[in-house]
């Protein structure tokens, strides 16, 4: 391993003590409060009342489940924390905790009900969340742990659930066709079709007691049969494990069903990286809290994405590749955390054909190398207009969005200000199946602007008005434009894309380099020979200090109070470690 990195050494060309770089930081001052303020709604595991009934029936909440779970040491990036933000018919962080951090020292994806909203019943973004989740744990070759406890389907929505909901129990079968382990633990009860998760993972276990799991529960059996049985008697814990044999162990408590867990995770074969780190990582030699001074909240106003990556690379060393080339994109190669990247990263927020030329050969010589593509998102679109035309935007602009399709190296994106239109397809928005996509509390992604969209909807008003020979009373089309344009910037925001999980979350821009290094070493783990994706048909989703903050409550939601690591949790987490 070579020990530090023969990339130039970037020297930073700002004097952050400037009035505007000064005003820069003011300004995040309200957009990091409402970012906070919005996490904690998410890491809410419901009101006290459910909370206390949970705990007096002596079981532990679902983040401390988790806590107990992975290492002590270890970070969790939590993923779609977000799902479901703000969805009258959902509910906070979508009735599913999922995230990557290590169990007996190996990255796996672990996902969790919240039995203390709503029974942990299935919404519709529970289920489109948890699709989601599967997608990262086959792609990525991680092992699965789900933490099973959930009344089944949430009735009235049972229309938008029930179709999607069995593409989980494809999946699962589908993971142990290709050899990527799972192991469900039964903490509650596990109705109709959620006893086929712990059927079709590959390891079950099943708390004493407490577990259940059956096809129809007592009431149903006593309406269809006429039999009067009991839940326990019927498909409890001891029935799984002695007469079905679904259960694989039986555990005394939650904590020894966490404990065999770690046991079974403990006897997986162990995997290394395919791409080695080539240097010991290194810390910027800036700061990440200047992004908060170089970048302005508003994404109207530029700012130098450079300077932006001398705080995310190593030892702030970047290669630039024709840095005199189409200068609106920066094209380089670095290392994060000790993982070489290759970083694509718009100067400008538009593409000219000269950027797009240069991206899609970037792209290409990153292939030739197997290195990982990081796509940082600043961006409106491309030029429009007949010299943009005439250079042949469309054509040398389609070649670069071939290129991000055609790619086979990981991709992962992070929204730092615009991702609108066709920039957000050339960019590797979601629609082109980056690993992980994340997104700043100012990150904005639509077809275009709120301003531009609702301009081009007015011309087409008052142009469809005088085609039929119309009138349009301007007071009510401005009325209209204003209406349109809120609708705009609302649904274009980033609280409202993470909800509908167009990304796996939004994470505070000081966490950028903690965030991206962990999911390098993920998409860096040795791979199966056929883990690009779940075989299936193509489909639409609906629309330091840093470390310690990507502890357990993870990754975003660790700002938001970190109240798990604590009590009995804490007490009982040296009894599971691995041996």
């Amino acid at each position: 391993m070579t020990s530090t990195s023969s990339f130039p050494l970037i020297s930073s060309q700002l004097n952050l003590r400037g009035q505007q770089f000064q005003a820069n930081k003011d300004s995040w001052e309200p957009v990091l409060r409402k970012y906070e303020e919005s996490l904690e709604q998410v890491a809410a595991e419901g009101n006290q009342v459910s909370l206390q009934r949970h705990q007096k029936r002596g079981q532990l909440l679902p983040r401390d489940r988790i806590a107990l779970l992975l290492d002590q040491d270890s970070p969790f990036l939590e993923l779609g924390a977000f799902a479901g933000f703000g969805n009258k018919d959902s509910t906070p962080c979508a009735n599913l905790i999922a995230g990557i951090g290590n169990v007996c020292g190996r990255p796996c994806l672990a996902m969790s009900h919240i039995p203390t909203q709503s029974g942990g019943a299935w919404n519709e973004m529970t289920v489109l969340k948890v699709n989601r989740m599967m997608e990262i744990a086959f792609e990525n070759d991680l092992p699965l742990i789900s933490l099973v406890q959930s009344a089944g389907v949430f009735l009235p929505q049972q229309f938008r659930v029930f179709h999607k909901g069995g593409q989980l129990f494809r999946d699962l079968a589908l993971r142990t066709q290709h050899g990527k382990p799972s192991c469900a633990i039964v903490f509650g009860s596990s109705t109709a079709g959620g006893a086929y998760h712990p059927a079709l993972s590959d390891y079950t276990i099943f708390v004493e007691n407490q577990a259940q799991a059956f096809l129809g529960g007592p009431p149903l059996v006593k309406m269809a049969t006429g039999e009067d049985i009991g839940a326990e008697e019927l498909g409890g814990a001891k029935v799984h494990a002695t007469v079905t044999g679904l259960a694989d162990q039986i555990a005394v408590d939650e904590f020894d069903a966490i404990h065999k867990a770690r046991e079974w995770m403990a006897s997986l074969q162990s995997r290394e990286s395919s791409t080695l780190r080539v240097i010991d990582p290194m810390e910027p030699r800036y700061p990440m809290d200047d992004l908060l001074s170089i970048v302005n909240p508003d994404i109207r106003k530029p700012f130098d994405m450079r300077e932006v990556l001398l705080r995310i690379v190593d030892d702030s060393r970047l290669s630039l590749f024709k840095p005199s080339y189409g200068k609106n994109m920066l094209t380089c190669w670095g290392h994060i955390l000790g993982f070489p990247v290759g970083i694509v990263a718009n100067q400008m927020s538009v593409i000219n054909p000269h950027e797009a030329a240069k991206a899609a050969q970037f792209i290409r010589l990153c292939n030739q190398q197997n290195t990982p593509i990081v796509f940082l998102h600043n961006v409106t679109g491309f030029m429009v207009g007949a010299k943009a035309e005439h250079n042949g935007i469309i054509k040398i602009g389609a070649q670069l969005v071939s290129a991000v399709s055609c790619s086979t190296v990981p991709h992962i994106s992070i929204i730092l200000g615009a991702s609108y239109g066709a920039g957000n397809y050339a960019m590797c928005g979601r629609a082109y199946r980056p690993r992980f996509l994340f997104t700043w509390p100012t990150g904005r992604c639509s077809v275009m602007g709120p301003d531009q969209l609702s301009g081009v909807m007015e011309q087409v008003q008052v142009a469809s008005a005088k085609s039929k020979g119309q009138t349009l009373s301007q007071d009510k089309l401005q009325k209209d434009v204003q209406s349109f344009r809120d609708a705009a910037h609302a649904d274009s925001e980033a609280y409202s894309t993470s909800s509908m999980l167009i990304d796996d979350g939004i994470i505070d821009p000081r966490d950028t380099r903690d965030v991206l290094g962990m999911c390098l070493e993920v998409v860096s783990l040795e791979q199966s020979d056929d883990n690009t994706a779940i075989p299936r048909q193509s489909q639409s989703t609906p629309d330091s200090d840093v470390a310690d903050d990507l502890l357990l409550s993870g990754g975003p939601t660790a700002q938001a109070g970190s109240r798990t690591d604590g009590g009995t949790a804490k007490a009982a987490r040296t009894d599971i470690q691995c041996k």
